[in-house]
């Protein structure tokens, strides 16, 4: 009764339901457990769409937080400049893809319309060496996006497929919080090569980040750890550390997941101004220890992605 209930709610069909809850058990299913399986995988084949890979992009990186607040933009500008970084003989793309709220043009400092090839694809605005594509330059950066799920669905299928990335290694996307349907409609339509947790050791985002983590799971997207955020704070006088979000509460998470951390980053006033002005932190002050959290996690991450079938 609860699932019939729940399609009610929901107004849509068993099969988009599933796609959602995949342990959920309704009463019009085979009984038994070998028929229950097989019908699982029918609507499975049914249900998900055929994934299929951005031209000339070899693997994808998707940064994600269950809670908005939580640094996971900055995290993801930083990643893909340490990805760089650490390899200057590898390509990087980085896709904004929070169309209500995307920031990737004021911390990469672009700003423009993205031009047109021959075949109707935009360009990608480069800075730093990054190819960068957001909702953010085709829209005035005061002007809200005011848009339903379906523009929005339809925003996203242009900024996947209607871009010319050129040849990448790596595309990081900064994905919106949450896991709602612009999370589902990437994970489901795009290869994705493995997804990066953002929380701070909070307790609440914690919860957030924990739902997250098993939403990629439950669709069959390799998830290569979590970052905290905010993990420590420093007084720049008497040099006193103060766990202002608690301690540790990402790597009690990570553990719980069977999952590594992937890297510690301060809270720190300079990543905060880098990101503002234009300059991120890799680049304003690339030797720093806030710097180096970046640099160290990228390489954590080429490191988990090596060992996932590509």
């Amino acid at each position: 009764m609860r699932a019939v209930n729940m399609l009610r709610w929901f107004k849509c069909d068993a099969v988009s339901l599933f796609v959602v809850f995949p342990g959920l058990r309704c009463r019009f299913w085979s009984s038994g457990t070998d028929s229950m399986h097989e019908r699982q995988k029918q609507l499975m084949a049914r249900g998900l769409p055929k994934q299929k890979p951005i031209a000339g992009v070899k693997k994808v990186i998707v940064v994600a937080s269950g809670k908005g607040g939580v640094g996971k933009s900055t995290t993801a500008v930083n990643l893909a400049l340490a990805l760089s970084v650490n390899d200057t003989t590898k390509t990087v793309g980085l896709l904004d893809a929070d169309i209500y709220g995307p920031s990737i043009p004021r911390m990469m400092n672009l700003k423009g319309n993205p031009e047109l090839t021959d075949k109707n694809l935009m360009r990608p605005l480069l800075n730093y060496g990054i190819a960068c594509m957001s909702m953010g330059f085709l829209v005035e950066e005061t002007a809200p996006v005011v848009w339903r799920g379906l523009m929005v669905m339809s925003a996203i299928e242009k900024l996947l497929r209607q871009v010319d990335w050129g040849h990448l290694d790596y595309l990081v996307i900064d994905m919106p919080p949450g896991t709602g349907d612009v999370q589902l409609s990437i994970s489901q339509n795009i290869p994705i090569s493995g997804a990066v947790i953002v929380s701070t050791p909070q307790d609440i985002a914690l919860l957030d980040a924990h739902k997250g983590a098993e939403m990629f799971r439950k669709i069959n997207v390799p998830v290569l750890g979590l970052v905290q955020n905010m993990s420590v704070f420093q007084c720049p006088k008497c040099k006193h550390k103060t766990h202002i979000f608690g301690s540790d509460g990402t790597r009690t998470l990570a553990k719980h997941l069977g999952l590594e951390v992937l890297g510690d980053v301060p809270l720190h006033i300079r990543i905060r101004e880098t990101s503002d002005q234009g300059t991120p932190i890799v680049i304003a002050e690339a030797e720093s220890e806030e710097a180096q959290a970046y640099v160290s996690l990228a390489a954590e991450v080429v490191k988990r992605l090596s060992s996932f079938p590509a």
